[in-house]
């Protein structure tokens, strides 16, 4: 479906005058418009409908029109990127020139002639159809809507539904009891089916009691894992970090079961599949009376009794169910809101099949919210899970159920959630990453989407998909980054359906001998795939997509072997012995390049001859010094990432379609603060993370943070009118890049600087981030941020020198505001009074950094609700002005409700430190009488 969605615009485009087609080619494609014009609308009838459903001659019509949609596109593509390469350029000699005009006619007869082909096959796949009658496949073509009040529920209701009394009940069978068993170890198995909420419970379990133990840690495995990775994690968990990269499974074994010895501890290990992975765990943990605690999950029963106490996992009972549904549907206001006698009776059927597993409630909910009040939509819904669910409960009737959410997806949610396929259990795919993909595979269309980016339509899609309970989404540890993880259930779901459509080939240990036919998506996995299979994939011209993951890039095909490529993803493949870059340049259809953290130390010049690159992503890669000069040549390069210190060449004006930048370093002193101009001229950015540095101070040692370095005054004071220039350039360019939805600067000087050129600026409205590091300070809160200027900011980093009590609760009226870092001078303080937050500022904050006040920033009830990570300093040689008159102090940590992690940094010299264990004792009290 999504081939023939993106193949008609292009059939289109071959019909201007650019291309200067022959008339007898021209009626050719209107033709092949029409017969796919119609065959896109049965095609989309079909893929509404559940496999099972569909008659076999439907399955068989329907996968010939999709690899003949294939196969059109891949010739109309090659034609399109041969026109761009036929193209007389200034920079090419009078010679080139001729032979660039004299090619040109035989690439216009080779289309003539694909047309006529694919005329043919196009006439003999609609015969086929009218002689098998085939098409009359009838399909619900309802538009789909979800309540927006539903994201973020999802965790939330998951978590906590139904979950305490199970909590408590497998608490007491770990460590309930005389003081006798307490020093005896003892495993506990949670054993259920997919869905159910193992994890959960054993989440909640280790958060409630992991405190009691001085060594603990919690680690998923997955079906086929790596047992090096998995050691190393759990060390590191435990706190034992492991330097030794000659260690292999064995040795990390033995560190392991050496660290643990004699020790107290408490290890979830999470979804483990095979026997033999449990035994091997069982032989790297220790087992003596130190009243050890091991809790397993696992679908199935005979590894959860072999591994010792079985708990199994109940499912939820109806009056729980019912909450879950019924909040997932209406919001805060849960059963109270559904009133209507005739739902609550369909309600309570459809909750019989979903038999109490959280995973169906919640999709089936998530469904239904879209429908509304609407009685015979909820009657459909029931009327289409199918049976048995009240006897047995097989994975068959789970992927039944979650196939409702995957039939009544629109055709491009469909394809995006395919996409995900490509990667391993458990895989947290960033977001990001996942958009500028879906991008290039041509997934994602603007259609009536006026005035946004491809990318922000993909994010649309991305947060559909979160909304509709079918991706979870997760955050970096500070907010920042957002990943998407797939639950297991879900790719159990789409793995056949991809194999079914050919969609994604996935190459492993477990699969290498199954026979390869057609491949447009390749997923390599393992590091061990026999040779006979790589040369099968050699000889596949038709390969699109190319996504490995490490240790695979030893058996990885030669680049030329791969005619129409459109995305290679090698990230955190190590490139630095056996794959080649050599023949890049030849990938001319490639649109998506990922190298991040490949260990390359160049790029090839020839770079520049991909003529529809849209990503180039070279992140974490220490030895790229710099890029090539010919990227400037790359016209649709919408995303460019690359290390802070990786050169980027003069002339990037030339990308005009870049979206994104990062990062852009800038030496002030060497004329690079020309490209700040360039950058003027770039008004598709939405995204740019610049850093400032000078000559001078390039090989200092810096601190983001205080912006302090090594140096003399004379030097920085020389310096200082070129970083103040450079800043101000960048300062200007807001002014022009309306799209903005992201900046990061940071400058590096020895010294505190200034930045009062931004105090009267306006920002653009659109400003999501903004986050300004290193030595700049605000003179005082710029009047720009505020609700009424800035509409949706969510991520905000900087420096105040003065601030005043009502600039702190204007940033606390930003409605969306989630991550805050905020660093005043205290110098310009005194001691006049404590800054509060007061009830209902900062509603949707979720991670807080303050830094430099003189007196901890009190906390009211009702203040940041959401706040789940604290982060602040206390300076130590005013103790006596922080502390009250009976030595302590109260900022009010137990009127965050939401709290898990405070981290406090003491500032103290030699001469006061006398009240730094007063201080540590206060804030060890306040932790441990908050109710989290």
């Amino acid at each position: 479906m999504e081939v023939l969605t993106r193949l008609l615009p292009k059939l289109a485009e071959l019909l201007v005058a650019e291309y200067n087609l022959q008339k007898g080619v021209k009626g050719g494609i209107i033709f092949l418009q029409a017969e796919l014009e119609s065959m896109k609308a049965v095609f989309e009838k079909v893929s509404k409908t559940p496999a099972e459903q569909l008659d076999e001659q439907d399955k068989i019509w329907a996968r010939a029109v999709r690899e003949l949609s294939y196969h059109i596109e891949d010739r109309v593509d090659t034609f399109m990127v041969h026109c761009q390469g036929s193209k007389p350029a200034r920079q090419h000699g009078f010679k080139k020139v001729v032979d660039k005009s004299l090619d040109f006619p035989k690439i216009r007869h080779k289309i003539a002639t694909d047309i006529r082909d694919i005329k043919c096959r196009v006439e003999e796949v609609g015969k086929r159809r009218d002689r098998y009658k085939i098409g009359g496949v009838a399909a619900n073509t309802a538009t789909i809507t979800i309540d927006p009040r539903l994201l973020g529920q999802c965790k939330l209701a998951t978590e906590l539904v139904g979950i305490h009394e199970a909590r408590d009940e497998l608490i007491n069978i770990l460590i309930g009891g005389d003081e006798v068993p307490m020093k005896q170890g003892k495993i506990v198995s949670i054993v259920g089916f997919g869905g159910i909420g193992k994890t959960t419970l054993a989440n909640a379990v280790y958060e409630k009691i992991s405190s009691q133990f001085k060594c603990r840690a919690f680690v998923s495995v997955s079906q086929n894992p790596d047992m090096k990775k998995l050691f190393k994690r759990i060390l590191h968990n435990l706190g034992k970090s492991i330097n030794d990269e000659t260690l292999d499974a064995g040795g990390l074994m033995n560190e392991l079961t050496e660290f643990l010895r004699d020790k107290r501890y408490f290890i979830v290990v999470d979804d483990i599949w095979d026997i033999q992975v449990l035994e091997v765990l069982r032989c790297a943990l220790p087992h003596h009376n130190s009243g050890y605690r091991i809790v397993v999950t696992t679908r199935i029963l005979n590894i959860a009794e072999r591994a010792g106490v079985v708990y199994k996992m109940k499912p939820l009972s109806i009056h729980n169910s019912k909450i879950l549904f019924y909040g997932r549907i209406f919001g805060n206001e849960g059963p109270e809101k559904c009133h209507d006698e005739m739902l609550n009776k369909v309600s309570d059927k459809i909750l019989k099949k979903c038999a109490g597993v959280p995973l169906a409630i919640i999709t089936i909910a998530s469904l239904l919210a879209s429908k509304g009040r609407n009685e015979m939509s909820w009657f459909e819904v029931h009327k289409s899970i199918g049976i048995g669910l009240e006897n047995n409960f097989e994975l068959d009737n789970m992927r039944k159920i979650l196939s409702l959410s995957y039939y009544d997806l629109p055709s491009h949610l469909k394809t995006c959630l395919l996409y995900l396929s490509l990667f391993p259990e458990d895989y947290k795919s960033e977001k990001d990453r996942l958009i500028w993909l879906w991008i290039a595979e041509g997934f994602i269309h603007c259609g009536k989407e006026q005035g946004k980016s491809l990318f922000e339509v993909g994010e649309s899609y991305f947060n559909d998909l979160i909304n509709r309970s079918l991706i979870q989404h997760t955050c970096s540890y500070d907010g920042i980054t957002d990943y998407c993880v797939l639950h297991d259930m879900v790719l159990d779901l789409i793995h056949p359906l991809s194999r079914e459509e050919l969609f994604v080939t996935i190459l492993n240990d477990s699969n290498h001998r199954s026979p390869l036919t057609t491949i447009r998506r390749l997923s390599i996995r393992s590091g061990k795939i026999a040779q006979v299979t790589i040369g099968d994939i050699k000889s596949k011209q038709q390969v699109r997509s190319v996504v490995a993951f490490p240790p695979v890039v030893d058996q990885m095909p030669s680049l030329r072997s791969f005619k129409v490529l459109r995305v290679l993803d090698l990230q955190d493949c190590d490139l630095s012995q056996g794959c080649s870059l050599e023949y890049l340049g030849n990938l001319f259809h490639l649109r998506y390049l990922g190298l991040n953290n490949t260990n390359i130390s160049e790029l090839p010049q020839e770079i520049g001859n991909l003529p529809i690159l849209e990503t180039l992503d070279v992140r974490n890669n220490k030895k790229l010094s710099s890029l090539p000069t010919t990227v400037v040549q790359l016209k649709h390069l919408m995303c460019l990432c690359v290390d802070e210190d990786t050169r980027v060449p003069n002339r990037i004006r030339s990308l005009t379609s870049l979206e994104k930048l990062s990062w852009l370093h800038l030496h002030i002193e060497e004329d690079s603060i020309d490209i700040i101009e360039d950058l003027g001229l770039l008004t598709e950015l939405r995204v740019l993370d610049i850093v400032l540095s000078t000559k001078w101070n390039r090989e200092e040692s810096w601190d983001f943070r205080y912006g302090t370095g090594r140096g003399d005054l004379s030097a920085w004071q020389a310096c200082l009118p070129q970083v103040t220039s450079g800043v101000l350039k960048v300062v200007e360019l807001l002014g022009k890049l309306q799209k903005i939805q992201s900046l990061e600067i940071r400058v590096k000087t020895s010294r505190r600087c200034s930045i009062g050129g931004f105090d009267v600026r306006i920002a653009p409205l659109n400003l999501r981030t903004l986050r300004i590091k290193g030595a700049c300070w605000f003179l005082k809160l710029p009047a720009w941020i505020n609700s009424s200027h800035i509409l949706d900011p969510s991520i905000l980093t900087i420096a105040v020198k003065e601030l005043k009590q009502g600039d702190l609760k204007i940033l606390g009226m930003l409605p969306s505001l989630r991550y805050l870092d905020l660093m005043v001078d205290r110098s310009c303080f005194g001691i006049n009074g404590r800054f509060i937050i007061g009830a209902g500022l900062f509603p949707r904050m979720v991670h807080c950094e303050l830094w430099g006040f003189v007196r901890p920033v009190v906390f009211q009830k009702g203040a940041m609700p959401m706040l789940t990570e604290l982060v602040f300093d206390l300076c130590m040689w005013r103790w006596e002005e922080i502390a009250g008159s009976d030595g302590g102090f109260d900022f009010g940590m137990g009127n965050l409700p939401s709290l898990k992690y405070v981290q406090v940094n003491f500032e103290y010299r030699r001469s006061t430190s006398w009240g730094l264990e007063e201080a540590r004792a206060a804030m060890r009290h306040a932790a441990e009488i908050h109710p989290n």
